[in-house]
C-alpha cells in the first residue's frame, strides 16, 4: 500500500489567471489545431473537440452537424457494416469522423471488413476500453498499428504518463485520458478507482508531448470554462459527452415528464446500455454507469457557439492568439469556490 502525498487537481479546483493581452476581440483569435501525428504522419486541421463514442452522442447526424465546424464526432461502435461504409464513404472531410471499436475479436473483424470496403475514407479510429491498464490493451493496439500503419489511432482510456507512454509506443497517436470524471459514470463509486482530471491531462500531456504523441481530455467538463482548463492544461484534444447531450442530433426519442422535453442520456456501461447490446448485466460484473433524463435542447449548434466562444474567450483573457499558445498562457490558481451561487448557477 503506498498514499501519494502531493495534491491531484480537477477542473473545479482551479481558475485561470488573467493576463495582460493585446487582443481587442474574440474574433481574433484562432481556436483550430495543426497536428502531424507521429506514426500514422496524417496531417490534422480543424477545432479540436471531439463529441464522445456514446450511442445517444458519437451519431452520424452529429457528425454531420460538426463538419461545417471543423469539429469531429466519435461514432458509437454500434452501427452496422454497411451503415459505416456509406457514412464515410460521403464524408467530404476526414477528421469529421474517428471509426470506434473495442478490442474483442468481433470488433477486430468488423473494422477488416468495413476498411475493406471503405478503408481509403476512414482515416482516425478511436479503441476505446474502459481500462486501459491491462496488457491485452497494448499488445491490441500494436496488432493493429502494424496491419493498418496510416490510420490515426487513439486509444484509451488511461490516467497516468507511465499508460501513456505505453500506449504511444506501441502505435498510438493520441491517448485518451480519463477514468470515471463522466457526468454518467459511476466507475469511481463501484470500484474506489479514478484520478483528478485535470492533473491527469497534466501529467498525460507532458508524457505524450515528450514522445511527440497528443492526448485527447475525456470527461469532467461541465461548461466551456472547463474546456479552457484543459487546453490550458496541456490536451490537444477534449472530448464531450454530457456537454453535447440533448440535442436533435442525439439519438433517442422526445419524451415528456411533469411537463419538460426531455432525451435520455446514460453512460455506455450503464444498465441500459448493457441492455440494449448485451442482453443485460453479465454476473460477474457491476454497472459502472447511470441513466439521466436531460432537457430537450434543441439543434446542437448553438451549443457548439457557446463552447466556441467560451474558450476563444478564455484565450483573449490571457493574451493567446492561438489555441496552441493557451498553455504556455496559463497559470493556474487554486480555489475553493469558482461562482457566487446566491442566485443559483448560471
Amino acid at each position: 500500500m503506498h498514499i501519494d502525498q502531493e495534491i491531484k487537481l480537477d477542473f473545479k479546483d482551479v481558475l485561470i489567471r488573467p493576463k495582460r493581452s493585446t487582443l481587442t476581440s474574440r474574433s481574433e483569435v484562432n481556436i483550430s489545431r495543426d497536428f502531424v501525428f507521429r506514426h500514422s504522419q496524417a496531417h490534422y486541421h480543424g477545432i479540436p473537440i471531439i463529441a464522445a463514442n456514446m450511442d445517444t452522442t458519437g451519431t452520424m447526424e452529429m457528425a454531420r452537424a460538426f463538419e461545417p465546424h471543423q469539429l469531429s464526432v466519435a461514432l458509437h461502435k454500434h452501427y452496422t457494416d454497411d451503415q459505416l461504409v456509406a457514412f464515410f464513404a460521403g464524408l467530404k472531410l476526414k477528421s469529421t469522423a474517428f471509426y470506434s471499436m473495442g478490442i474483442t475479436r468481433a470488433d477486430f473483424d468488423k473494422f477488416k471488413r468495413v476498411m475493406a470496403k471503405a478503408g481509403e475514407h476512414i482515416e482516425y479510429v478511436c479503441v476505446d476500453v474502459a481500462n486501459g491498464y491491462h496488457e491485452n490493451f497494448v499488445k491490441f493496439i500494436e496488432k493493429l498499428r502494424v496491419e493498418f500503419p496510416k490510420v490515426t489511432l487513439m486509444a484509451g482510456n488511461v490516467v497516468t504518463g507511465d499508460m501513456t507512454e505505453a500506449l504511444i509506443l506501441a502505435g498510438a497517436d493520441i491517448v485518451k485520458v480519463g477514468i470515471g470524471p463522466g457526468s454518467v459514470c459511476t466507475t469511481r463509486n463501484m470500484t474506489g478507482v479514478g484520478y483528478p482530471q485535470l492533473s491527469a491531462v497534466i501529467e498525460c500531456a507532458d508524457a505524450a508531448h515528450g514522445l511527440g504523441g497528443q492526448i485527447c481530455a475525456d470527461g469532467g467538463c461541465t461548461v466551456p470554462g472547463d474546456l479552457a482548463k484543459a487546453f490550458g492544461g496541456g490536451a490537444d484534444f477534449v472530448m464531450l459527452g454530457g456537454m453535447f447531450a440533448g440535442h436533435d442530433e442525439c439519438a433517442g426519442e422526445l419524451v415528456e415528464r411533469d411537463g419538460r422535453r426531455c432525451k435520455l442520456f446514460y453512460g455506455m456501461s450503464s444498465k441500459a446500455a448493457m441492455d440494449k447490446y448485451s442482453g443485460g448485466v453479465a454476473q460477474y460484473r457491476a454497472t459502472e454507469g447511470k441513466e439521466v433524463l436531460i432537457d430537450y435542447r434543441g439543434p446542437v449548434d448553438l451549443t457548439l457557439q457557446d463552447i466556441m466562444g467560451g474558450v476563444r474567450s478564455a484565450c483573449t483573457y490571457v493574451g493567446a492568439h492561438k489555441l496552441k499558445e493557451l498553455t504556455k498562457r496559463t497559470t493556474f490558481v487554486r480555489v475553493s469556490q469558482q461562482l457566487n451561487e446566491v442566485f443559483g448557477r448560471g
